[in-house]
């Protein structure tokens, strides 16, 4: 218990939140590159799930992609994309390998969120004249966010612990603290670093979680997913 209270007080030093390499910039280094990736994953990944799920093309290789992804080594791909690309321009390596990261759950994410769509629903909306635009941004759109942003909250739960990993190659962020702390054995400061990021993740959760009720339909949500004018014709 001695390591934590130590681990404890590095936090709370005020020392480690003025200057450069400070706690506080560290963080935000950490939160800008997972915004940074999560920026470009999503403007990859989201409109070619909707895509997919809108015409159905491509499911097969879709999910075979997707599942080959997820077992990439990421630490392992990341030096690679380094040596290749080049250490001068090693923040577009690191991003290229966090964005591969992110595409799986995002694509995951909004491919499954139109495919889950009731065809009686779309069948309706054709019915009334709608035409694939209006398809997409008025039916599939509203009812495919609830999962779209569950695709998110995953991905940037994967980001923000992987993007401790650019500290190898001198891009900051809280694993900076971690890797520097393992030669020197600041387990303090190892530990410390760790809980930021554990606290970092929680946060983005907790912000996602809230933005998927937020985007879930009205009658969605208090149906709790049940269909409403069957449970209306069962009390009558």
């Amino acid at each position: 218990m001695e390591v934590f209270a130590d681990a404890w007080q590095w936090l709370v030093d005020p020392q480690n939140y003025v200057g450069e390499g400070s706690l506080l910039q560290r963080s935000l280094e950490h939160v800008g590159y997972t915004l940074w990736v999560m920026a470009v994953g999503s403007a990859i990944a989201i409109p070619l799930g909707f895509y997919i799920g809108h015409t159905g093309r491509g499911r097969g290789w879709t999910v075979g992609i997707t599942g080959a992804a997820r077992a990439l080594p990421t630490f392992g791909l990341f030096l690679y994309l380094v040596l290749v690309i080049g250490v001068e321009r090693r923040e577009i390596a690191a991003v290229i390998a966090l964005v591969l990261l992110a595409i799986p759950p995002l694509l995951a994410g909004a491919y499954s969120g139109v495919d889950q769509i009731d065809r009686r629903v779309l069948d309706a909306a054709r019915a009334q004249g709608m035409t694939g635009w209006q398809l997409l941004f008025r039916v599939e759109l509203p009812l495919a966010l609830p999962l779209v942003v569950g695709g998110i909250r995953n991905a940037v739960l994967q980001v923000v612990a992987t993007v401790t990993l650019i500290a190898y190659v001198g891009l900051g962020g809280l694993g900076y603290d971690i890797i520097q702390g393992i030669p020197l054995r600041r387990f303090d400061q190892m530990i410390g670093s760790a809980f930021a990021i554990v606290v970092i993740a929680l946060l983005l959760d907790a912000v996602f979680a809230a933005l998927t009720r937020i985007v879930t339909p009205e009658g969605v949500r208090r149906a709790g997913g049940e269909d409403i004018r069957a449970r209306e014709n069962s009390r009558r």
